[in-house]
């Protein structure tokens, strides 16, 4: 397997945190580049990493000899990002969201497509070891059919508070600015909506989302959404950005569990706990962290060198996943406009909202063909 060239654009937290220790130890990769707006952000990723470049300026950085990217870079930035990549010959992989609304994002899926490159979604969860267990057992028939699924993460997103350089308490740029990019589920909330229809191989027919406004975001802090897959499975996803947001020892919550007609996977990320129950008995099971950046870019080597996708989530992915999201952030946002005076959290209306289908104007037979064409078309040199 040759080696490829991999820059990375952007050297914000999940480039520091995730892909940047991770690609320095995947074979078949080359951290070779880095690029930021903030230079010397740049330089101190170079150096901490031993990067053979940090490039000055963006048209430094596409106009080098990397053979693919990987696109840190915030939402709002991502489809002038991948344009780019298209016009310079370079694959991509693309954090989450791939963009700010889907226009932009099916604009993404066809410009790469017709440049012949390969455009995937950082969807790091599906790599986890306990979650490709989770894949295995549910294809194994281990808890016979699986009915339902309810899959949490509730958490801070790092306090409600920060304090400036004069000691004075402010909001955290955070948590507005990302707020500002969609609200919990857009954000996070793609990472299970992606499990979902990873673990169950089948697609969401139909949608329903109700937020709860702990603080006043245009978007819900928290969000409740509940899908029904065509194989007839339910799936209630639960994400929060307020959870703890203002306690000095805050906790998280993060949980999956899928029920079926013969037992429970249940997986915990803060009791570190992975077990099965059927009706053999019960299975402690082995845990391991929720994402796993290394597994990924693993996946992604073997898809730059082969053009075998195997598990790695496509922009397709990406896109299905975004699309529900936002539609049930939308549907909440709606559902909120005659809350009751007394209680401006409630939303009086949503027993009253029926579920959303999911469609829009790329239809989903189009994304299969789309999807599918990739598959079989080699990578480009």
């Amino acid at each position: 397997m040759s080696t490829k060239k991999i820059g990375v654009l952007g050297c914000g937290m999940i480039a520091e945190l995730g892909h940047l220790p991770a690609l320095k130890h995947v074979a078949g990769l080359s951290l070779h580049a880095v690029y930021d707006v903030n230079w010397s952000r740049a330089l101190s990723m170079q150096s901490r990493f031993g990067i053979p470049h940090a490039f000055p300026s963006e048209k430094a950085f596409w106009e080098s000899d990397i053979d693919a990217v990987v696109i840190c870079t915030p939402a709002p930035l991502h489809l002038a990002n991948v344009l780019q990549a298209a016009l310079h010959g370079k694959h991509v992989l693309c954090e989450k969201p791939l963009a700010m609304n889907e226009a932009d994002i099916q604009r993404m899926i066809h410009v790469m497509k017709d440049a012949g490159l390969m455009l995937f979604t950082g969807f790091t969860y599906r790599f986890s070891p306990s979650a490709k267990e989770i894949h295995r057992l549910v294809r194994s028939g281990a808890i016979g059919e699986v009915r339902a699924l309810r899959l949490n993460y509730l958490w801070n997103l790092h306090g409600k508070w920060t304090w400036n350089a004069q000691g004075e308490r402010v909001a955290s740029p955070l948590r507005v600015g990302r707020m500002l990019e969609g609200g919990p589920m857009v954000d996070c909330g793609v990472h299970q909506i992606d499990l979902a229809r990873w673990w169950l191989g089948s697609e969401v027919e139909w949608q329903h989302g109700i937020g709860v406004w702990v603080e006043d975001y245009q978007a819900p802090d928290h969000l409740y959404l509940h899908m029904g897959h065509a194989c007839g499975a339910h799936t209630m996803v639960e994400m929060s950005f307020s959870y703890n947001a203002t306690s000095r020892e805050p906790r998280t919550h993060f949980q999956y569990e899928l029920i079926g007609s013969d037992g429970v996977i249940r997986y915990n990320r803060e009791e570190h706990s992975f077990e099965l129950r059927n009706s053999h008995g019960t299975q402690w099971l082995q845990w391991h962290p929720e994402k796993n950046f290394a597994g990924m870019h693993w996946e992604f080597a073997h898809a730059l060198s082969t053009g075998d996708l195997r598990d790695m989530p496509t922009a397709v992915d990406g896109l299905r996943a975004t699309r529900i999201a936002r539609l049930a952030t939308e549907e909440a946002m709606h559902s909120r406009e005659p809350t009751s005076l007394d209680h401006p959290s409630t939303m009086v209306r949503a027993a009253n909202i029926g579920p959303s289908q999911v469609t829009s104007p790329l239809d989903l037979e189009e994304l299969d063909d789309i999807q599918a064409s990739t598959l079989f078309e080699p990578p480009r040199q």
